[in-house]
């Protein structure tokens, strides 16, 4: 079987996936929850870019893997399919999306939303008791957003505005045509952040892609729905490699 690997998202961290690791470790399947670089004490990348992200991956990918992205995360599966294709045995894109309409008003609100508390003085912790009960979906594990509360507090500011910035740049869409690893998106049908009818249009551009819709589930995914998530994951697993 091939290596499963963990990509987290913005405000996240490797234990976003804690309920995953669980869940296909039983299984038999090796299992790496990545730290992007700046989280879980990992250092900091210059310039801080989705090619020297994707460069800091591809030194701990050692083998043919399947790489699990969840929001931010599933930007950077996407650059690191684009720069090394034969590490990649599959691709899961949950929660995510292929651009983030760089230049934008929607682009610049974000910006605004997210960095705007930091430099009022607030802490990580003030931000994700802000921020994370709006990307739940309406069926919803509460533990799931306890945790992501909790781990968003732990990012580092610096960190987090660098993310920030980063990901409104991202646009890989000219690339879906491209993908050539079978390839699983998830989406979740509360989640305002990756609409479910976003990424069912990506989803169409990538050849033989499976498509997946959470019922009530937010943008948190995989914390949202644990056992929903898991099941589609390993289905797609079982099936397709």
């Amino acid at each position: 079987m091939a290596p499963l690997v963990f990509l987290h998202g913005l405000g996240g961290g490797p234990a976003v996936w804690e309920r995953q690791i669980a869940h296909f470790q039983a299984l038999g399947y090796r299992c790496t929850p990545w730290s992007q670089p700046g989280y879980g004490g990992s250092p900091l990348v210059e310039p801080y870019t989705f090619e020297a992200i994707a460069a800091a991956l591809a030194r701990d990918v050692t083998e043919k893997s399947v790489m699990v992205g969840h929001s931010m995360g599933g930007l950077v599966a996407q650059e690191f399919y684009a720069r090394y294709p034969d590490k990649v045995a599959a691709l899961a894109l949950c929660f995510t999306s292929a651009v983030f309409a760089a230049g934008t008003a929607f682009a610049r609100q974000f910006v605004a939303m997210r960095i705007g508390p930091l430099d009022e003085g607030r802490t990580m912790a003030d931000i994700a008791r802000d921020v994370m009960p709006a990307q739940r979906g309406r069926i919803h594990d509460p533990r799931g957003l306890a945790l992501a509360e909790r781990i968003m507090a732990a990012v580092p500011p610096q960190t987090y505005r660098k993310a920030v910035e980063l990901i409104t740049q991202f646009d890989r869409r000219a690339d879906l045509p491209s993908i050539a690893v079978p390839s699983l998106l998830v989406a979740g049908s509360d989640d305002a952040t990756a609409p479910a009818t976003l990424m069912g249009r990506m989803a169409e551009k990538i050849p033989g892609a499976e498509f997946v819709v959470l019922r009530g589930c937010g943008h948190l995914g995989q914390m949202d729905q644990p056992e929903a998530f898991n099941e589609v994951l390993e289905r797609f697993l079982r099936r397709r490699l």
